[in-house]
């Protein structure tokens, strides 16, 4: 009787704790930039595993196959393994909370970098693809993380929480390659693979991150807003999320944002995926290469700030559809830019990371806005897996696509797929504008 009455009281303080950020303004917005705070630092730490690993794969299963041709086999791995981990972490969020949810995509990221390094140790090609599968969970917390911040955001304030999530897996991006090195030494001087060093590190940044979120997202803030958003419904009696209008209204929302960085994802890795390969068959050396896809890697999340004011200032849409005239704009270039001449290249491959910028906060706002807290976490992570394999796809085809016919055919087709996102934003703002005079004149 004891035990039952310790559980009555414990869920009684639970709900009071709770009771009290539904009541307080001020101490949900508390909450909002704490939870900002352990996302900007478990992104740090994620980023940085992401980089390290993603540097050496490929090079780590050619050395220990001793051939090029299953060299590309980890990015499909872990691509494959981002998929699942989008799909599996977006559920356990919907049934556990943020904390829970994405703790768990990083510490099952953190053991497989620890399963890869036993792999090169023992020389075990089985173990090493099957934890690169389970290291893909790492990289999709890294893309989901970034809705955490957004729970207790107003909707003015949505993509720039997205935009401070984006920016700080910057500084891990950029620290985890230049780390490889050094990670390669430290190995070796413990009798490791070289190549195996950085997911050493890999492994100690995904286990920091998934520690930070366990021990410091608290109370959660999906809980908390799930919590905030039924106090509403029951105080205005307003539930048209769930009535056909609403329902209707959100999953339009849902598939243009589910569109835009679908496309977003699928011209940006298509064009970056070949760009190298472009650069090499006319005799730019790997520094230059490196350059280039640095400077690429850049545009795409250091102007996240500014871009998450502008989706927040100017709209999703209207971002959404410059995000198609920056993307067709860097598809022209690149496909016109002299083989030789480097700076056009670096602006193409900027414009191009820009454009999916552009196309990727504002694609993510529009999903936040669209969804109902009881069931957003796990359409974020449905939407995650569409990416991810939208992704995985426009690498796949675009050698296809350069070995039947040319780099500047598949810049062009890039930048002529980009805008197919302005008709359908176009078609989401139009079908609003009847349902709007028609409410109008209702009343």
């Amino acid at each position: 009787m004891s035990h039952e009455q310790d559980i009555t009281e414990t869920n009684t303080r639970r709900l009071s704790h709770i009771q009290s950020y539904i009541d307080s303004p001020d101490l949900q917005n508390k909450l909002y930039k704490k939870t900002l705070i352990v996302v900007i630092l478990s992104q740090m730490f994620g980023g940085a595993g992401l980089a390290a690993g993603l540097t050496v794969g490929a090079l780590l299963a050619q050395d220990m196959l001793k051939t090029d041709s299953y060299a590309g086999i980890p990015v499909a791995l872990i691509t494959v393994g981002s998929a699942l981990g989008a799909w599996y972490i977006g559920r356990l969020t919907q049934r556990y909370g943020r904390g829970p949810g994405l703790a768990a995509g990083f510490l099952a990221g953190g053991i497989a970098a620890i399963g890869v390094i036993l792999a090169a140790v023992y020389q075990n090609i089985y173990l090493l693809f099957a934890s690169l599968l389970i290291y893909g969970a790492g990289t999709a917390t890294n893309m989901q993380a970034r809705y955490a911040g957004t729970d207790l955001a107003k909707p003015s304030q949505r993509a720039g929480a997205v935009s401070m999530a984006m920016v700080s897996t910057t500084f891990g991006a950029v620290a985890g390659p230049n780390m490889v090195g050094v990670m390669g030494n430290v190995a070796e001087s413990f009798g490791i693979p070289g190549l195996a060093g950085p997911f050493m590190l890999a492994a100690v940044a995904f286990i920091l991150a998934g520690l930070i979120l366990l021990l410091f997202l608290r109370p959660d803030p999906y809980a908390i807003a799930q919590a905030i958003e039924e106090a509403n419904i029951k105080i205005s009696g307003d539930s048209s999320a769930g009535t056909v209008n609403g329902s209707e209204r959100n999953k339009r929302g849902i598939m243009v944002g589910a569109c835009v960085m679908i496309l977003t994802q699928v011209v940006m890795v298509s064009i970056m995926t070949m760009t190298p390969v472009h650069m090499k068959h006319h005799g730019h050396d790997l520094s230059a290469v490196g350059l280039v896809i640095g400077i690429h890697i850049g545009a795409m999340y250091l102007p996240s700030l500014i871009t998450g004011f502008l989706v927040d200032k100017i709209g999703r849409i209207s971002m959404s559809i410059a995000s198609g005239v920056v993307l067709l704009s860097s598809g022209i270039l690149a496909a016109v830019a002299p083989a030789e001449s480097m700076a056009l290249i670096i602006t193409a491959l900027a414009l191009l990371g820009l454009g999916w910028n552009l196309g990727f906060i504002s694609g993510t706002a529009l999903i936040i806005d669209a969804t109902h807290p009881s069931a957003r976490a796990r359409t974020q992570g449905t939407v995650d897996v569409l990416i991810a394999l939208a992704g995985a796809s426009g690498g796949a085809l675009s050698g296809m696509v350069v070995a039947n016919t040319s780099y500047g055919t598949l810049s062009i087709a890039g930048g002529l797929l980009s805008l197919v996102m302005i008709p359908v934003c176009l078609s989401s703002v139009n079908k609003r504008k009847p349902s709007s005079s028609s409410k109008n004149a209702a009343l």
